[in-house]
This record gives C-alpha cells, structure tokens and sequence, in this order.
C-alpha cells in the first residue's frame, strides 16, 4: 500500500481524506482497533461534538513551540475547517466562547460525514486491526504489524491519540510505538479533567456554578490565571476554568514541584477592590448581613458558605466587622485556596498533555526527523488545547499539513521548516 494510517479517530480519518484528495489513486489504509472506529468522536462536547472554534490561534494552546503550533494551524484555520466541513453536508453554527457544534447537535453526524468523505475518496477502513508495532523496512518503506498479520507501505501516519477517555480505545499504544522508533516522548499526563479536594467545602455546593478565576502557581513556576465557569461537585470542581487549570496542577506535580491553586469568587476585582467593595456596602447597607451583600455577586448557597471558612458568620452585619474580618474575607473572596488533592484522572480527561516532542516533526509537513517516512499527527504530539473546539482543530491543522507533507514525499519533493 502507499499510505498507511494508524488511527481512525479525528486527525487519522482526516489525514486520510486529505491524503486521498491530493493523492488520487493511492492506496491508503486507515488502521484502527476498535470495531467502530470514531468513539471519541461521539462522546465529545456531551456527544454534540465542539467541532472547533471561531478564533483559533497558538496562544489557546499549551506544550511545545508554539512557533510550531502556529504554523500549523495557519495551513489549516478555523474558517477552512467550518468550509470542509461544510462541504461535507455538516453546517455549523456557534454557541458561547465562539463554539462551533453542528447544527443537527449531533455527534454522530460528524463521524458519519467524515466516515463517508473517506469511504469516497477511496480510503480502505481496516477495523478491529490493531497495530503492535511499527518497524522500518528498507527501500520497501515501513512494515506496520499486527497479531497475527503485517502489511508494507511507502509511508506511515501515526494519529492514535494520547491516553484520555481509554473506553474510547485510547491506550497510549501509538505513542509507545513512537518510542520505539527513536522519538522522545514527553511524558504525559491528563488535561481537561475535574479536579478532586479535600474538605467538605464543595460538598455543601454540589451542583452549584458561578464565574470564577483560578490561578496555578509553584516553586519555578510562572503564574497561570485562568477565568470562566466553576462548577462544584460532590468530588470537588469541574467546569471549564477547572478542566483548563487541571493540566497546569498535573505538570507541576510531575515535574515534582510544590503547587498551590487559588480561586477568585470575584475575578474582575482585585485585593484592594474587594475590600473597597466591601467598605463601601457597610456604609451604604449598614444592617445587611454578609450573606445578603455576597448573594448580589455570587449565588447564595456560596455567600452562605464562604463567610464560615474565615471563622466569620454569615448572618453577621458587614458593618459591624473588624479591620481583620474583613480583610480575612477579602482575601478568602480574591485567594481562596483549592486543597487539590489529584483530579479524575484519564478516564474522565478530555485530553491528554505530553507526548512526542514537537520540535521531532517538521512543522511543513509532519514527517517525523526520526524516522523517514513516518508522520505523526493530532494528540500524538506534545500539543493539548484549552476547552472550546481547539483539541479538534489541531487534529484537522495537523491533518492537513500531513497530507500535504505526503503528498510532497509522494513526488520526491521536500518542505523545510
């Protein structure tokens, strides 16, 4: 065969279809373990698929160079993806933060699409075919084994993804096959996951969900504040500034440094904003409790809380508080501390952080400078967006860009960084 593809969830089916388009005629292979492939693709976005978003750049991405990111993702933009799949009878249209979900609402809808723009272009889907190993053969090309069977192509595309979601077949066996070819591979860990605390400050809110800014900050580290939906949970917190925040806990934790995170209940304001807040509502609403001036700007059930953590009633008047109260409670409302103890780990991570260093493919085509031949594509590489549709127009960038890079090996040609 000409091209072999191992993977058949996002950016393997969507390096096929690329591939097939430039190169019509060739005989190209999508490989996938799982019976059905796409699996991921279907529980995405609560099984709506967030397809991408309307603006995406580097800076919505954390990993490797984002130099290199973004190189990428202008071969292939956010407007090309919403025209592709256009093309491909999946109209989109966009919710809040710039989401774009297709316009039936689901997810199967993308699968199906992307499953039948292949199938068109010729592409030969191989289900239930796993791939044990990868192993270079000489002017033959690269022979991609299985259990019991192996098969030869011109050139190789890993897309099998990081480790999140494993009912969804993610297993990090295609990085493992990447390793064993020479790559280094940045060691991975869960990213868009909720988080677990300790305490039982987030049991009394569970189902509860209000703005928020969370920071992550360490011994080394640069200070990551990140700003939007908190949801609490009878495990701890979830929503997405959590999901996006929980990357940053697990890369300082294996990295093995100390890790605090904190949480604003009032991102807009600052130390001294809050406490000037709060001077000011004590002389404009001398008799109103600290609950009923909190409730104005959060939801009750934390304006009720969150007094009791700093030792502070409640139903105590905001004007009859100390310098020290207040300025306890300031801090609790701008600083809170989240007691993290890990987060729920792959199973429930929407993406994976690590894998194979970015600066091992060429940014024009993919290819591997390791292994001539082989090209590696979407959560493969040391690249994990924020949440909103960015995990999926990476695996449609680098996608493209790998199709372009075959198509060039096909010729004889080159693209340098």
């Amino acid at each position: 065969m000409d091209i072999a593809i191992v993977g058949g969830g996002a950016a393997g089916l969507a390096t096929a279809i690329f591939a097939a388009r430039r190169l019509p005629g060739a005989a190209i292979v999508v490989f996938d373990s799982a019976r059905r492939p796409g699996a991921k693709i279907l529980v995405s976005g609560g099984g709506r698929c967030n397809v991408t978003n309307r603006v995406v750049t580097a800076g919505d991405f954390w990993g490797g160079d984002r130099r290199v990111i973004d190189s990428v993702l202008r071969a292939f933009s956010a407007a090309d993806a919403a025209a592709f799949f256009g093309e491909l009878g999946v109209r989109l249209h966009e919710e809040a933060d710039g989401k774009l979900f297709p316009d039936s609402g689901s997810a199967r809808d993308v699968l199906r699409a992307l499953l039948d723009a292949a199938a068109r272009a010729g592409v030969e889907l191989r289900s239930g075919s796993r791939v044990a190993s990868i192993q270079p053969a000489g002017a033959a090309g690269i022979k991609v084994q299985g259990g019991d069977w192996s098969e030869t192509a011109r050139r190789v595309v890993l897309a099998t993804g990081g480790l999140s979601l494993p009912k969804t077949g993610s297993d990090g066996g295609g990085l493992s096959i990447a390793a064993s070819l020479g790559h280094h591979v940045i060691p991975t860990t869960p990213a868009l996951a909720p988080l677990v605390l300790e305490g039982t400050f987030h049991t009394r809110l569970t189902g509860v969900a209000h703005d928020a800014a969370v920071s992550v900050s360490g011994d080394g580290l640069r200070t990551v504040t990140l700003r939007g939906a908190l949801l609490w949970t009878h495990f701890g917190a979830s929503g997405p500034v959590v999901l996006n925040a929980s990357r940053h806990w697990h890369r300082a934790k294996i990295e093995g440094r100390e890790v605090q995170v904190r949480l604003s209940f009032l991102p807009a304001l600052d130390f001294a904003g809050v406490e000037r807040f709060l001077l000011d509502m004590a002389a404009a609403r001398p008799s109103a409790m600290l609950r009923t001036i909190l409730a104005d700007h959060l939801p009750a059930a934390v304006a009720a809380s969150l007094p009791e953590t700093v030792d502070l009633d409640p139903d105590r008047r905001l004007a009859a508080l100390t310098r020290g109260g207040r300025r306890r409670l300031a801090h609790a409302l701008v600083a809170w501390p989240l007691q993290v103890t890990g987060s729920r780990g792959y199973n429930y991570a929407e993406a994976t952080a690590g894998g194979v260093a970015l600066d091992e493919v060429n940014r024009g085509t993919m290819e591997s400078r390791v292994c001539p031949g082989l090209f590696l594509v979407g959560e493969m590489l040391d690249v994990d967006g924020r949440l909103g549709g960015f995990n999926f127009q990476w695996a449609w960038s680098s996608a493209y860009v790998a199709a372009r890079g075959l198509d060039l090996a096909s010729k004889g040609e080159r693209r340098d960084d």
